[in-house]
C-alpha cells in the first residue's frame, strides 16, 4: 500500500463533503446488489447446482441476477476507483458495507490512518496501519495537532 500525501484532521475534515457525496452515489448501486445477491442465494438454496442445468425453470432468473449482480459490483468498482481513491483516500475492507474511509497521516515518523465513519460530523479517530476499525482510538487535541505535519517516511 502506498500513500501520496498524508492528511491534517483538518484537511480531512475539509473533504467530508465531498467523500460523503462520493458514498452517497454508492448508496442505490449497493442496494442493488444486496438484492441481486439475496434473489442468487434464494435460487441457490432452492436448487444448489442445478440452478445451472439449461433445462432448469428458474435459470434464466439465476442467470439474469448474476448479470445484475455483475453490473452493480462494475458500477461500485467504477465510481470508488474514479472518483473516492483519486482523492487519496483509502476505502477499507468493510468500506461499502459500513461506509468507511481512511485518511493516510503520519504520527511520530509513521504512517497511521485517520479514520472515518459515516455518519460521523467529523473525524475523531485514527488507527495504527494493520489495526483496522477494531483498534480505533479516539483523536485528542494534542495528537490531532501533530497528525499529518511530520515529513513523509518510506512507503508502509
Amino acid at each position: 500500500m502506498e500513500f501520496g500525501r498524508a492528511f491534517t484532521v483538518a484537511e480531512a475534515n475539509a473533504l467530508l463533503p465531498r467523500v460523503e457525496s462520493v458514498l452517497a452515489r454508492l448508496d442505490a448501486p449497493r442496494a442493488r446488489l444486496e438484492t441481486h445477491m439475496g434473489k442468487i442465494q434464494i435460487l441457490d438454496v432452492l436448487w444448489g447446482a442445478r440452478i445451472r442445468d439449461p433445462a432448469n425453470p428458474d435459470r434464466a432468473e439465476f442467470l439474469e441476477e448474476r448479470a445484475g449482480l455483475r453490473g452493480a459490483l462494475r458500477n461500485i468498482e467504477a465510481v470508488v476507483e474514479e472518483e473516492l481513491l483519486p482523492l487519496g483516500v483509502r476505502f477499507p475492507p468493510g468500506g461499502l458495507e459500513h461506509g468507511l474511509v481512511d485518511f493516510p497521516s503520519t504520527l511520530d515518523g509513521r504512517w497511521v490512518l485517520l479514520s472515518w465513519r459515516r455518519g460521523e460530523e467529523e473525524v475523531n479517530c485514527w488507527h495504527e496501519l494493520g489495526d483496522g476499525f477494531a483498534g480505533r482510538r479516539r483523536l485528542d487535541p494534542e495528537t490531532a495537532g501533530r497528525m499529518g505535519t511530520d515529513p513523509l517516511p518510506p512507503p508502509p
